[in-house]
């Protein structure tokens, strides 16, 4: 005969193992996360030359990189003069072979008679700088702060080379592989202080900013993103920064930044969509705020910690990025991701296992992801656009 406290055990355990069951079934299951979107289609075309300057890189016939100021963008090719054809000296950095010139003589007026250049976009060199290290910046911008529950702007190293507009990245088999567009800045001058910002001549280009969010799980601080850890390591490495056709020079890059666009599309799907006005901090402040955190080697990227970026000024090989809008793909992890992650745990042995409670759930919440399938896969197509920086086009491969 069953003992009536054995009965209550049971109905207690039936009832919370239903309580359980019910809490998991009904869990929440993000796909992404949601972002605004303007009434208006992007429409992309060239800045006027009153209000800025296009230029492109490209290999010419003697094999040195030449400089182009971009007149027009016809489907997949570019139209435009060769800055050598105004005076210009050929540096093979875009900004100094401008630098070399008169303002005066980039006019229309000034360059309608001369011989044009045409080139596939497919052709031209990556907008970014020739250097391997650059500054990202973690959320800068509102929507994107309270999706990350951050209450403020940080920065981070970002190691790794400028890939151009039409390029590839591998899909690592089990990586959470995750997308961002952003608004970039690289200067002709090394800059160590905020008068030399002031000096500088600024260029503009939109830029990509691929993750791997296994890496952020795993190493980052979720109450101190800044910590120092997890991002540099999420953020690195081949093609996880590509950028656009064109480096744009405006005459006022403040009213000039406000008004930019910049969209992602994933197969088609329209992603992300914001305005360079939406930043937090501005370029001029995130170059403070950068001069302002150099002092010490606090950031750890593959084993080693590392400055901000060495000599404790950004130089002209460093970019400088915004920070990405609403609209990636992460999202925390569920109730049903802590449920199983708990299960898991305890099945392992509990406090009596080799691995930690925290780290059981982090495996198993990336196990799910990888799982859903829903994180980017060989095959998807991401597309970064800009109403005047042009756009960029990663195929995900194997």
């Amino acid at each position: 005969m069953m003992r009536p406290w054995f009965k209550v055990g049971i109905g207690i355990l039936l009832l919370a193992s239903a309580s359980l069951f019910l809490a998991w079934a009904t869990s929440p299951d993000p796909r992404g996360n949601p972002a605004s979107f303007e009434d208006a289609p992007l429409a992309s075309r060239l800045a006027p030359l009153s209000q800025a300057a296009t230029l492109a890189s490209f290999t010419s016939d003697a094999g040195d990189v030449a400089t182009l100021l971009v007149m027009g963008v016809d489907g997949e090719q570019v139209t435009g003069v060769d800055l050598t054809e105004i005076g210009a000296i050929r540096t093979g950095n875009p900004l100094l072979d401008l630098a070399s010139l008169d303002a005066a003589r980039i006019e229309e007026e000034a360059v309608a008679d001369l011989p044009q250049v045409t080139i596939a976009i497919d052709q031209l060199l990556p907008a970014g700088p020739n250097g391997d290290r650059h500054i990202g910046t973690g959320t800068n911008f509102p929507e994107h702060a309270e999706e990350a529950n951050s209450s403020s702007v940080f920065q981070f190293p970002k190691f790794g080379s400028a890939t151009p507009s039409h390029t590839t990245i591998r899909a690592e088999p089990g990586v959470l592989l995750d997308y961002e567009v952003e608004l970039c800045m690289r200067f002709d001058r090394d800059i160590g202080s905020l008068a030399d910002f002031d000096a500088a001549m600024k260029g503009i280009f939109l830029c990509g900013d691929f993750t791997n969010r296994n890496a952020l799980v795993e190493l980052a601080d979720p109450d101190n993103l800044d910590s120092g850890y997890g991002f540099s390591d999420a953020k690195s490495g081949t093609g996880a920064y590509p950028t656009g056709p064109f480096v744009v020079v405006p005459r006022d890059w403040q009213s000039f930044v406000d008004e930019l666009r910049m969209t992602t599309r994933v197969n088609g799907e329209p992603r992300q969509d914001a305005r360079g006005r939406e930043m937090t901090l501005d370029f001029r402040q995130l170059v403070e705020k950068a001069l302002g955190d150099m002092d010490k080697a606090r950031f750890f990227y593959a084993g080693e910690m590392y400055r901000l970026a060495p000599d404790e000024r950004i130089s002209r090989d460093i970019t400088l990025m915004s920070g990405t809008s609403e609209g990636t793909i992460f999202t925390p992890p569920s109730r049903a991701d802590y449920i199983e992650g708990i299960l898991a745990f305890i099945m392992a042995g509990g406090p009596f296992s080799n691995a930690s409670l925290v780290d059981t759930v982090k495996s198993q919440f990336i196990r799910n992801e990888v799982g859903s399938g829903h994180f980017l896969q060989s095959g998807d197509v991401v597309r970064h656009e800009s109403n005047v920086l042009g756009s960029i086009e990663v195929q995900v491969t194997e």
